[in-house]
């Protein structure tokens, strides 16, 4: 078992910037892959962003590219999303996961609540 825990979240001006971490627990060794999604008010779960163990390899959804910086640090068990020039549409609950393959996110961390008015 993997346990997640996000932080970071919080009411941000649009343009401005936050930073989530999530801290992993448990078989952390287990997760190939770490990702953020999020879920906007009203609307479905989303992709934001992921990162494979190495470092090496990340993808960003559209809307955030450019803006968004995932990062992992593996001897802290630990992965963060650096979210700058922030906007109103960013406003959601941003999941933590982890992935023990390249298919599907296995754990989900609770969610933390990012808020970014205009």
């Amino acid at each position: 078992q993997v346990q997640l825990v996000e932080s970071g979240g919080g009411l941000a001006q649009a343009g401005g910037s936050l930073r989530l971490s999530c801290a992993a627990s448990g078989r952390t060794f287990s997760c190939y892959k770490m990702g953020w999604f999020r879920q906007p008010p009203g609307k479905e779960r989303e992709f934001v962003s992921s990162i494979r163990r190495s470092g090496d390899s990340t993808a960003y959804a559209v809307s955030v590219k450019g803006r968004f910086t995932i990062s992992r640090d593996n001897a802290k068990n630990a992965v963060n999303l650096q979210m700058n020039s922030l906007k109103p549409e960013d406003t959601a609950v941003y999941y933590c996961a982890c992935g023990r393959g390249d298919l599907k996110y296995d754990y989900w961390g609770q969610g933390t609540q990012v808020t970014v008015s205009s």
